[in-house]
């Protein structure tokens, strides 16, 4: 086998993990009950989905046609940098506004540490 060979198999591997990835994380912004539990699915899945993708795709340009994309790793970066963030922002902001978590939730942690906090700064 020659590496161009071993390298398109990893990259045909990357995209499609990348495309099953972005769909689970579709299904899980349809299925989960809360925003919290979305937005987990919205940010962990599609995150590792698109740096497959690009990933797969930075290798395949740069083993075939002899090309470094720098638009590529600077996608890769920003959306590493980017979403997790977002997420946590997002999560955040609705937790903040008073946002009730699903039926299913058995636990509040964030919840213990706000009150320890009030209960000092009173």
């Amino acid at each position: 086998m020659s590496i161009s060979v071993i390298v398109k198999i990893v990259v045909t591997v990357l995209i499609l993990g990348g495309t099953a990835l972005s769909i689970l994380s579709a299904f899980g912004m349809l299925r989960l009950p809360d925003v919290y539990t979305r937005t987990h699915a919205a940010t962990k899945s599609t995150t590792l989905g698109v740096l497959c993708t690009l990933l797969g795709t930075f290798l395949y340009f740069w083993q075939t046609q002899d090309i470094v994309s720098i638009r590529l790793l600077l996608g890769i970066v920003f959306v590493f940098l980017t979403a997790p963030v977002a997420g946590h922002l997002i999560c955040r902001a609705a937790y903040r506004s008073g946002v009730e978590l699903a039926q299913e939730s058995t636990e509040d942690e964030l919840k213990k540490v706000l009150d320890k906090r009030e209960k000092r700064e009173n």
